[in-house]
Parts: structure tokens; C-alpha cells; sequence
């Protein structure tokens, strides 16, 4: 089945960590049989930085799969209109067109291909509008009827789903997760002591919370715990958070990480007593399954879809967002795991989100969106 994956996420050589999950859907597809080509709708402000850093010129491939790459900017009308034209004409020899990101479905509001259309959402400007800028959340009630318009969507967990199947009604909406793979080795437990590990992987952004990190911190040091934390990711809020680990007095227990590829966060991973998320809001949380995965605990936010996948033995979803509140769950977690072997953490999920399994799921949708179409044309 020839498969055509049009999305605004991909990575690209100034934002080598975008869009990172798409990458691993289109590889599951084609590792299933399918001949998967991507069409990337490229923010120019992507190209522009790239060029200005003096790097390569984008790559034709991604991970073997061919990449067709269409520049639009998502707030301008003519770029919009330019890249659905040209999209039109790269659809007509697809079997399914798939596209990924809400951003994706501008460049197809006026059109519809003649093949089966999947659509797939991880946009958590969905589930947290709040979140959103000025712009888009006064733009999103009128933008989001685009939902409507595929014959299948798919979302990465019910949380998600939710508003998703408010618009499409009784519209197919399924639900296909991220893909997670299980680490090939899981480094032992120890057994915790004094000194207490923490590290927490994501932006450090408003939405993932990294000050509440700190505070937590100070609170567990305040109770008597020599505990630490590792922040790894990067964001506007690095500087705020140096500053706030330094009025607490904890500054030299905060290490801000940066940016790491996938065998450094197993390492960060490996190396921790626990994984601490407080964040806002999310849908699938990536981060926490993978900690999950790699047999560590975890103590995150209350809000988003990792509700749905974690395990009371392995974690605690935290609805008061007070270091208190924090602090108390770290400590509850630790006790209630602390006879689990890193294999029995990660079981608690296991194969779940593996590539096979995800692919699988998209291959439903597809099925559904086929019969859809031949009852729509019968």
C-alpha cells in the first residue's frame, strides 16, 4: 500500500529533535509493508535558521524514507494555498493519505484526496487551549472542524480523544499510542539510600512545570532526603530555573542537562531513583512511559493521558500541584516500589508501545478508512 504522510512536525537540521514520533510511525509502517513517502510542510523559519548556522542543506531522506518538503508557514494565506495545491497533485498516486499534526490539515481545508484520509493528532493545544498563544486560542474554535473532515482519526490516548470526538461525532476516532520501544538492557535498581536520584526529561517550558521540580526538590531536602535532581531538556525557563534553585539555596543539587538523543536519556534514566514530571499537561507523555519502560517509578502531573497507562505499583498521578503535594508522592512511590525489580516496573507496561504494535493499530484505521471510503462512493 503506497502511504503518503503529509506533516508540519519532522525533523530538519536546525531542529534535529521535532517531530522525532513521526519519524518512528513512518518507519513502523514501512517495516509493515507499506511503501511510505513523507511530505514535510516546513516552517520557513526552519530553513532560515539552518541556513544562517552554515548547515547542510535538508536531507531528501529520513531513516530510508523518501521526504518531499513543501515550505508553509502556518499564518500565511499564501503559502497555506501554495502547499495544498502542490499537496493535491503529490496525493493522486497514494492508496492512503495519512496526515499528522493538527497544523497539517491547513494545507488540506478546501480539498480532500480521492484515497482513504487517516488523520493522526498528538496536539496537546487540544486538551490545554489555555496553554495555546493569544492567536491560536482565538483561532482554534473555528479551526478545530477540521477534525471532521478525515475518514478515520486517530489519537494518541483517550485524553486526547476526547475533544477530538466532540467535533467528529460519530466519525471514527481511534486510538493508536506513541511508540515507546522497551530498552534492550535495564540497568538494576539500587537500592535508595541517603542520596536520592531524580531526573526529569522534557522542555523547560511553562506547560512541563520544571520550577515545581525545584520546589519539590527543596521540600524532600527540607524533610532530610540528600536528593538531587537532573533536568534534561532545554527551554526559555533555564534561567529562571538557575535562578529559583538558587534562592532556595539548592543551586549545586539542580544540574540543567540540556538536550540529549535517546541512548543519553536511557543513561539519565539508568542512573536515577525516580522520574519526576510535574507537568501541566500533556497527552501522551513520552518521557514518563519511557521511564516506566526503563524500570524507574515515576511521580508526575495529573493531567494528560499517562493516567491511562500507569500502573499504581510503578507511579503516582499528582493532582495538587504544591511541592508538598510532590514530595509526599516521591516518598509514597519509593516505599510502595521498593521491592520491585526494574523487570517488574517495566512490565507493568510492556510491549504495549512497541513499533509492531503501534503499526498494527494505524493498519486498523487504514482498514476502516478504506470501507468508509467504498461506502461513501457505493
Amino acid at each position: 500500500m503506497r502511504v503518503l504522510a503529509v506533516t508540519t512536525w519532522l525533523p530538519t537540521a536546525s531542529h534535529p529533535a521535532t517531530g522525532s514520533f513521526v519519524v518512528k510511525d513512518a518507519r513502523a509502517l514501512a517495516d509493515l509493508g507499506h511503501e511510505v513517502a513523507i511530505v514535510h510542510l516546513v516552517p520557513p523559519t526552519q530553513l532560515a535558521s539552518a541556513n544562517a548556522a552554515g548547515l547542510a542543506q535538508e536531507s531528501r531522506t529520513i531513516e530510508g524514507l523518501p521526504v518531499t518538503r513543501i515550505v508553509m508557514s502556518t499564518t500565511s494565506p499564501r503559502q497555506i494555498l501554495a502547499a495544498g495545491h502542490r499537496l493535491s497533485q503529490l496525493s493522486k498516486g497514494a492508496d492512503v493519505v495519512h496526515s499528522m499534526a493538527f497544523s497539517s490539515l491547513l494545507a488540506m481545508a478546501w480539498w480532500r484526496p480521492t484515497a482513504p484520509w487517516v488523520h493522526t493528532e498528538h496536539w496537546s493545544g487540544l486538551t490545554a487551549p489555555h496553554l495555546l498563544p493569544k492567536q491560536w486560542q482565538v483561532a482554534l474554535p473555528r479551526l478545530k472542524g477540521l477534525l471532521a473532515r478525515p475518514d478515520v482519526a486517530t489519537a494518541v490516548c483517550d485524553y486526547l480523544a476526547a475533544p477530538i470526538r466532540e467535533v467528529r461525532g460519530e466519525a471514527p476516532t481511534t486510538v493508536v499510542p506513541c511508540i515507546v520501544p522497551r530498552p534492550g538492557h535495564l540497568a538494576a535498581r539500587r537500592e535508595v539510600g541517603p542520596d536520592l536520584r531524580l531526573v526529569s526529561v522534557g522542555g523547560l517550558i511553562e506547560r512541563k512545570d520544571p520550577l515545581m521540580a525545584v520546589r519539590t526538590l527543596a521540600e524532600l531536602r527540607g524533610r532530610g532526603h540528600h536528593a538531587r535532581l537532573r533536568l534534561v531538556g532545554g527551554g526559555p525557563l533555564g534561567p529562571q530555573v538557575t535562578a529559583l534553585a538558587d534562592e532556595l539555596g539548592i543551586r549545586d543539587n539542580v544540574a540543567l542537562v540540556g538536550t540529549l538523543d535517546r541512548a543519553g536519556v536511557l543513561r539519565e534514566l539508568a542512573d536515577a531513583d525516580l522520574f519526576l514530571g510535574p507537568t501541566l499537561g500533556d497527552n501522551f507523555f513520552v518521557s514518563c512511559a519511557e521511564a516506566v519502560l526503563s524500570g524507574r517509578p515515576v511521580v508526575v502531573g495529573s493531567t494528560g493521558g499517562q493516567r491511562e497507562y500507569l500502573d499504581d505499583r510503578a507511579g503516582l498521578c499528582v493532582e495538587d500541584q504544591t511541592p508538598r503535594a510532590y514530595a509526599d508522592a516521591v516518598e509514597h512511590v519509593l516505599s510502595q516500589s521498593q521491592f520491585l525489580s526494574a523487570e517488574q516496573v517495566s512490565d507493568t507496561i510492556g510491549d504495549r508501545f512497541s513499533a509492531t504494535e503501534v503499526a498494527q493499530g494505524y493498519q486498523r484505521a487504514y482498514d476502516l478508512a478504506a470501507a468508509r471510503a467504498e461506502d461513501t462512493s457505493a
